[in-house]
């Protein structure tokens, strides 16, 4: 966590004078002719590889939050700025999402993405899991965990530590050949994450542990915890010394209705200097943040809930779309003079390459490498969505609803193989007979826009627990359309994050029985599906309620990135060529939407969206820089 100390901008200078002794590879010999047999160790209050003392000058970078077309240009930025090692987590929710079935392919390509640090000399500690908290949707748990109802997430409980053996049983096989002893560029592996502040089981951290080694885990095991659960968070086996600051954080994370967060750049470039000043190794979280693309955003509870916005830029080193920001030019410049101090104190000292991967360890007495040049941007003007189609005329002809005398959760709606629904909306349709008082009993997880029929009444939340219903004649139709704005992905609440609607709603003190359960978690097929259904009509002048909009782009030449401005817009998500952007909604902090430019194509590209309340005379969507 992030280590606060005071030093002036020339304490970080006079760093430069202290590292000429600390560092010596003059004797070093090429890692291939060693068979790389010591691997990262510490002895007393330093790390050591291959017996020469070793500084991890690391950066947090996740596959999954940026674009496989970007993986590598993110990668030489890290270089360009002096780090040595790249840190990333290994998000299980998105490699397992429904039981038993496993994918590693395309953006989840962990072995490509670890071979390319390794190409493009970065050492990895690798940080596995199976929880890694990250902003990310129940810290990176899959969602059908919680089918169980006694479920004991993050402990030795069977049913959990079943789930994690199976998926260990398909990740290991892929990490394992990439450790530094076998010749790739893993040099550490961290034992699941900030246990210390969860700590409900004295032997889940040994079981995770254990099921690493067993598994051909050799290297270096490291713990991460903040000041307060060090003492809780440790392992057997896992180190402890020497000092490192295995999350200095550069930034912080948004939360959808509240401020923007920046950190000095000054402040930060002047503390990380201080810790370095102290001798320990750093990891900057986060290098690179990247986007919570889709529905894969996480959530904060703690007096009151609050979701976290799409955008994972974290005010970092780089930006979200990966340009460059004062900080790492700074950063770049401190890390500069340290090498350049080091040079120049050892002119006649010939540095060998290291290994054929030309893994370099802390300081070469190279210059850095120039940093590559920025991903142009492109400002594509204003998009007219002139067609729309309401979601009541989409649930006869695309979705077949579920039927249950009672409300299910999201997670043990009977879909996907028997895994459950893990993102997006629930539709909830009952009958009633006349109107009267709406009570949620707080089981709204966690907003539901409530109907009659198609009039639209009013939402119900974590602080809105009860409406009015108007009086009608007959019959009517109560729809409630939930949206899971992500799990909680921190604290003690994990095993609490069931969505949906989880227990009864009750009008004048009865509960609602008797529901069709509409699935809506907007996957490709189903998006796809929507392009071919009957219905599509101009969009009026004024519209209330949930609907899909699509409108279409046209790009002359190759794509560029761009970000989208939903101008006038309520709340929803953004879908372009069939790629979920993420969320929208007008409260802010947020105002755009980050498109990567490998996800447009040259010619037509079709821009839809869902909302579930518009309100609007006309459709805008602009797209700029």
């Amino acid at each position: 966590n992030k280590l606060l100390l005071s030093n002036s901008f020339v304490d970080w200078m006079l760093i430069c004078l202290s590292f000429s002794s600390r560092f010596n590879w003059s004797e070093l010999i090429p890692l291939r002719l060693w068979g790389r047999t010591l691997g990262l160790q510490t002895e007393n209050s330093q790390f050591i590889l291959e017996g020469m003392p070793f500084r991890i000058f690391g950066g947090s970078m996740h596959y999954f939050r940026v674009p496989r077309e970007y993986w590598e240009d993110r990668m030489l930025k890290m270089k360009a700025c002096g780090l040595n090692t790249l840190t990333t987590y290994v998000p299980w929710n998105l490699h397992e999402q429904e039981r038993g079935k496993f994918d590693f392919s395309q953006n989840l390509d962990l072995e490509a993405f670890l071979s390319l640090a390794a190409k493009n000399g970065l050492w990895v500690i690798l940080r596995p899991g199976p929880y890694i908290c990250s902003e990310w949707d129940l810290g990176g748990l899959p969602s059908w965990l919680l089918q169980d109802p006694e479920m004991q997430l993050r402990t030795t409980y069977k049913g959990f530590t079943e789930a994690v053996d199976a998926y260990f049983d398909h990740l290991m096989p892929i990490v394992v050949p990439l450790q530094y002893k076998k010749g790739g560029p893993i040099i550490a592996v961290q034992v699941e994450n900030e246990y210390g502040s969860y700590a409900k089981d004295p032997n889940y951290m040994t079981y995770v542990k254990m099921a690493l080694l067993n598994r051909g885990i050799v290297e270096l095991l490291m713990t991460s915890d903040n000041k307060n659960g060090l003492s809780f968070g440790l392992v057997e086996g896992g180190i402890d010394q020497p000092k490192m600051v295995m999350e200095y954080w550069t930034g912080w994370f948004d939360n959808w209705g509240g401020p923007h967060y920046v950190f000095d750049a000054d402040e930060m470039v002047n503390t990380v200097a201080s810790i370095l000043k102290l001798g320990a190794s750093i990891n900057l979280y986060m290098f690179h943040g990247g986007t919570n693309f889709g529905f894969m955003n996480g959530a904060l509870e703690a007096d009151e809930y609050k979701s976290d916005v799409t955008s994972y830029d974290y005010d970092a080193v780089l930006t979200e779309a990966g340009d460059y920001t004062s900080k790492f030019f700074k950063l770049r410049q401190l890390f500069s003079m340290i090498i350049g101090n080091y040079k120049s104190k050892n002119q006649n000292t010939v540095l060998p390459t290291l290994f054929h991967l030309s893994l370099s360890f802390c300081i070469t007495g190279q210059p850095l490498p120039l940093p590559p040049m920025i991903e142009s941007k492109a400002s594509y003007g204003a998009i007219l969505l002139h067609q729309y189609i309401s979601l009541w005329d989409v649930l006869p002809s695309l979705l077949q609803p579920i039927k249950s005398e009672f409300p299910i959760n999201m997670e043990n709606l009977h879909l996907n193989d028997s895994s459950g629904q893990s993102y997006g909306y629930v539709l909830y349709e009952t009958v009633i007979f006349g109107g009267g008082h709406l009570h949620s009993r707080d089981h709204v997880r966690d907003r539901a826009q409530v109907f009659v029929n198609t009039m639209y009444v009013g939402e119900l939340d974590y602080n809105t627990v009860e409406l009015s219903l108007p009086d009608g004649q007959g019959f009517r139709q109560l729809r409630l359309l939930v949206e899971n704005r992500g799990r909680v992905n921190y604290g003690l609440a994990l095993n609490d994050q069931r969505k949906g609607l989880i227990g009864d709603v009750f009008l004048n003190k009865t509960p609602l029985r008797n529901f069709k359960i509409y699935s809506l978690e907007m996957k490709p097929g189903f998006m796809k599906s929507l392009r071919h259904i009957a219905g599509w009509s101009a969009v009026p002048d004024y519209f209330v309620g949930p609907a899909f909009f699509r409108g279409r782009l046209w790009i002359e030449h190759q794509p560029q990135d761009t970000f989208l401005k939903l101008q006038g817009w309520e709340k929803g998500v953004v879908f372009v060529n069939g790629q979920n952007l993420g969320r929208y909604w007008k409260i802010g902090p947020q105002e755009t939407l980050y498109l990567p430019g490998p996800w447009l194509w040259k010619g037509s590209n079709e821009v839809s969206g869902f909302g579930g309340i518009s309100l609007c005379l006309f459709v805008l969507l602009k797209i700029l820089l």
